[in-house]
């Protein structure tokens, strides 16, 4: 079964086709340079790109693939308003063109599922699931059924990231920038705390971005490059170190040997080699889809809306604990 995948949350105009967990095509087109400008994204303006390119993207996705679409996704949120707005009108009408279902999901269960398109997934596992504006860690006891272990209570991961890096005077987006930087530092210069929070699996990272900006300020100077270098590395093992610890622990806490790490910040070298070391000591197994897949695209969506076919269903929530609605796709219960 082909399913087109249409991802607007965000900054990404991205459409792809995916066959029985096979991408036929990946298109996305980054607003990056646009909102660079502004140090973050602005949505109106998000919103007009979004409009400009939808068309051509999706184009683009179909033609690479070939063939028609037997069902088409969509991200229903979270993101922004007018995003999220412009590509749920896309999948509609290529949907009444094409008669096809049109399928709503959630743009962080697309996530979850893109680790799929790499290699099956072993459920129950636990996925963490983090990026600019989400760091969430779950407990998936199978396809539809999450149970949120925790989550930020201020700034998500990549957010953090992104203050840090206006800060240091550093471009926009701050990830790959720090990510970068951080290759040439000293992860032990300055010795940021762990936010661990016992006694329970929630994160918080305004913290550890206020500690730099104490530290900055308390220099009385600019930094030089190596002391650049040095924050960007104690920063970024201090969230890493904080993610890869709660996320493993939380596996052998629920007695899980599987854990999935999604989201834009899943990009980060250091997370990904921190993870893979950790899951190897612990004797789990970590699945970590590609940067391209870790970032916003069709393809997660398109993964997860397969789900919804092969169970006959065409909307709202999969088969999950009781209660759950789209807007709380997973409970603490």
């Amino acid at each position: 079964m082909r399913v087109l995948g249409i991802e607007t949350t965000c900054d990404e105009t991205a459409a792809a086709v995916v066959e029985d967990g096979r991408i036929l095509s990946n298109i996305v087109s980054s607003q990056v340079r646009l909102h660079r400008r502004y140090r973050g994204v602005v949505p109106e303006l998000a919103a007009r790109a979004h409009l400009q390119r939808i068309g051509q993207v999706v184009e683009a996705a179909l033609r690479e693939a070939g063939g028609r679409p037997d069902a088409v996704a969509f991200a229903r949120g979270p993101g922004l308003m007018g995003p999220l707005l412009v590509g749920k009108m896309a999948a509609l009408a290529v949907g009444e063109t094409e008669g096809c279902p049109v399928i709503a999901v959630n743009h962080l269960e697309g996530h979850v599922f893109a680790a799929e398109l790499c290699g099956r997934l072993r459920f129950p596992l636990v996925t963490l699931i983090v990026s600019g504006g989400h760091t969430d860690l779950l407990l998936c006891r199978a396809p539809g059924r999450y149970r949120l272990l925790g989550r930020t209570r201020d700034d998500a991961a990549g957010e953090a990231y992104d203050k840090v890096a206006r800060m240091l005077g550093l471009s926009y987006p701050g990830g790959p920038v720090i990510d970068r930087l951080a290759r040439g530092g000293d992860p032990a210069a300055v010795p940021f705390t762990r936010p661990l929070m016992p006694g329970t699996w929630d994160f918080s990272f305004a913290g550890i971005k206020t500690a730099v900006l104490y530290h900055v300020q308390g220099r009385g100077q600019p930094l030089t490059r190596r002391a650049v270098a040095d924050l960007c590395a104690s920063f970024q093992e201090a969230v890493v170190e904080t993610l890869v610890r709660k996320t493993v622990a939380a596996a052998q806490s629920h007695g899980v040997k599987d854990i999935v790490v999604g989201g834009g910040v899943a990009s980060n070298s250091r997370l990904r080699a921190a993870f893979t070391a950790a899951a190897s000591e612990q004797g789990l197994r970590v699945s970590i889809p590609p940067p391209v897949l870790c970032t916003d695209n069709g393809a997660m969506l398109a993964q997860a809306a397969w789900h919804r076919l092969r169970w006959g269903l065409r909307g709202g929530s999969l088969r999950c604990d009781p209660g759950l609605g789209f807007e709380n796709w997973a409970s603490r219960a």
